[in-house]
Parts: structure tokens; sequence; C-alpha cells
């Protein structure tokens, strides 16, 4: 189990994320904060199941965040593997 990890990436604009006191499958606090390439229509979004006991979408215009507790982890090597196939398809 880590404590804390912390990442960034860019694809259509920049996403930082946090998770804390995650192991490789499940995490008790993610977010992200994100600013995008391309606005969008203000939104809210709660969920509860599906992997997550509490899940927060906020975006407005270019800004989103994302909050989650106690929600399976997401999948970074998933994102640098697919980052990875699309340097090599151009």
């Amino acid at each position: 189990m880590k404590l804390i990890s912390f990442k960034y990436r860019v694809d259509y604009g920049n996403e930082w994320y946090v998770q804390i006191l995650h192991s490789k499958y499940w995490a008790l606090l993610q977010a992200s904060v994100s600013w995008n390439e391309y606005a969008g229509w203000p939104y809210i979004q709660i969920k509860s199941g599906s992997g997550t006991l509490l899940s927060i979408l906020v975006w407005v215009y270019k800004f989103g965040f994302d909050i989650g507790v106690c929600e399976r982890t997401w999948h970074f090597e998933y994102l640098k593997d697919l980052d990875v196939e699309d340097e090599d398809d151009s």
C-alpha cells in the first residue's frame, strides 16, 4: 500500500492526479484537476456504486475536477501504454 502518488498527463489539455492510501486495486481517495483545450457545457455528476463509494465530477468551461472516495484505482499504466501506442502509430 502506498501513502500518496502524483501523476501528470498531457492529452487534449493538462491533467494532474493524486491518489492517497492506495493499493493496486483500491484507493481511499483519488482526485484529479484538469484544464482542457476544448470548452464544454457545465455539469456535475455524482455517482455511488460500480467500483466507488462516492465519486463527484465537476466540469465548467475548460476546467474539470474529479474526486473519488473509496474506489477502484485509476490504471495509469494502461494510460501510459495507450500513449506509447499512439506515438508508434505516428
